[in-house]
């Protein structure tokens, strides 16, 4: 296997079985690939939740206004052009030359219907700065924010644009089942849990795919991914098990790839004055020494060694090094250092050396070794005095449990991407005042306060120059990591198996697109 730059640079500056008339290739024309996936997707409508699994689907089968590129640059998508007219307004030419899948030109109608239904949808974050948008003609929108605000580019690239006349045609339910887009390529059957069959857009705006046909095969076992890889019923594999990485590399005819990624694991600490799974009438995480008791009771060096096979990456701040509102210098690690001794003064001078009970939510098939990461903390925390009961399920059931404005939850454990290079689009959501300022908080799962913290996201939210909005949001970084509403704990690396002829390059996004890919002899 060789990785490779992707062919098509278009950037400058994706329960029931739903088929689509979609042409069959002649067979020994078809050049197939099959990837295996950590889980089924849970959507097709691209405005019915966020998703890893599902991000995936909707970008091979959708496109956005705006595009990054496997290193999140950001560049032309639909829009071939753009332009702030003035400091509230942008306008965006888009092209002439693109049609749906069911054969529907892409206009700026299709755009509006987008975002409107985009205002009405739980995506409804996404375009909480834009005030009004407008089609100028058939091919112009001009969209207006509420007051000038530089990164409106970047979430327009989590925008994907379907077609009014298709979401009339099937009725709002069915876009789940029969979704239509200009992307590279249109589905042609989903039989949950089992595989997900995506056809090449022979009529795709940028060229058509490499790849014809592509399966993906949800298989939420680890070791059953790897064999299927090794007995050649698979070309691909995301997130090989931590513990198949040798095995893989010493097989002939296989590649083991990775790179950083960009999902930092993350535990949210419940800021309430009463939590529900702490059975006391005050809840001992208000204190910030009991938050910081938390943080410096966690061995992110062994997790990363010992549950991670050294695949980890502790984390130092909420975002990576790279995204605008990370703090040069600035380190959670050398705030918080793993130090128990210190961890029991300072529960004991909060009042709490005797410890207390609470339950840990976390996933058992979600992120890498999640289920062992979450046994290991009970073990850590133990030796502070808290009493940790792990309540662990499916992905599946995880993210309707946790989601806000539900209040089940004391302490949670989840992972946190930010593919659009911006701390700003997790701050607005994560760590706003929930209940104040509609689009923002709605995944504030502590139930986090702090009125400093709002004004200085609300300062970087109103400003048409990114250097401005870098700084307002550094500053919001180091107030977060004096506060503790949240202990991040590590990056994972992105892992991937391939057999020789797969040509592959890790995005930095995780997502797996097979329109950068191909398949070889």
């Amino acid at each position: 296997m060789h990785a490779r730059t992707p062919l098509r640079h278009l950037l400058a500056g994706a329960a029931l079985a739903a088929v689509l008339a979609v042409p069959a290739l002649a067979q020994d024309e078809t050049k197939t690939l099959t990837v295996g996936l950590t889980a089924d997707a849970v959507h097709l409508d691209p405005q019915a939740g966020e998703e890893l699994s599902s991000n995936i689907m909707f970008y091979h089968i959708y496109d956005p206004l705006i595009r990054r590129d496997a290193n999140l640059e950001f560049g032309p998508g639909l829009a071939e052009s753009w332009e702030l007219v003035d400091d509230t307004t942008w306008r965006f030419r888009l092209r002439d030359d693109v049609a749906f899948h069911n054969g529907e030109p892409f206009t700026a109608d299709d755009v509006v219907f987008t975002l409107e239904r985009l205002k009405a949808s739980l995506m409804a974050n996404l375009a909480k700065n834009i005030e009004s948008f407008s089609a100028i003609d058939d091919h112009t929108v001009e969209i207006k924010t509420f007051q000038p605000y530089a990164a409106l580019p970047n979430d327009l690239a989590a925008i994907l644009i379907l077609n009014r006349e298709h979401v009339a045609s099937v009725g709002e339910e069915q876009v789940d089942l029969q979704p239509v887009g200009t992307g590279p390529y249109q589905l042609a059957e989903w039989v949950k849990e089992d595989r997900l069959v995506l056809e090449a857009n022979e009529d795709y705006w940028a060229g058509a795919p490499e790849i014809d046909r592509v399966v993906f095969r949800p298989i939420t076992n680890p070791a059953t991914r790897t064999a299927a890889l090794l007995t050649g019923e698979l070309d691909i594999v995301q997130d090989l098990s931590v513990r198949d990485v040798e095995r893989v590399r010493r097989e002939d005819g296989f590649e083991v790839i990775t790179r950083p990624s960009l999902l930092n694991l993350v535990l949210a600490l419940d800021m309430r004055e009463t939590s529900p799974t702490i059975p006391l009438d005050t809840n001992p995480m208000q204190d910030r020494r009991v938050r910081e008791a938390i943080a410096r009771a966690i061995d992110v060096d062994t997790l990363s060694k010992v549950v991670m096979n050294g695949l980890s990456t502790p984390s130092e701040q909420y975002v990576p090094s790279t995204h605008v509102g990370y703090v040069d210098g600035a380190s959670f690690r050398e705030m918080y250092p793993f130090d128990v001794a210190r961890a029991r003064e300072l529960m004991a001078e909060a009042g709490w050396a005797d410890g207390f009970e609470m339950t840990l939510d976390a996933t058992n098939n979600r992120y890498v070794n999640d289920a062992q990461i979450a046994q290991a903390l009970a073990s850590m925390l133990s030796q502070i005095g808290i009493d940790l009961e792990l309540n662990l399920m499916p992905r599946a059931n995880f993210f309707g449990y946790i989601r806000v404005p539900s209040e089940q939850s004391s302490f949670i454990m989840s992972g946190w991407d930010v593919p659009s290079g911006d701390a700003g689009s997790m701050y607005a959501v994560m760590f706003y005042t929930r209940g104040v300022k509609e689009g923002y908080g709605q995944v504030n799962r502590g139930s986090y306060s702090n009125p400093e913290v709002d004004r200085l996201v609300d300062l970087a939210d109103s400003t048409p120059r990114m250097e401005e909005r870098d700084a307002h949001l550094q500053e919001a970084t180091k107030i977060l990591l004096e506060d503790i509403p949240m202990i991040p704990v590590h990056y994972e690396q992105d892992i991937y198996a391939a057999r020789d002829g797969v040509v592959f390059e890790p995005r930095t996004d995780k997502f797996l697109w097979a329109y950068e890919m191909d398949v070889q002899d």
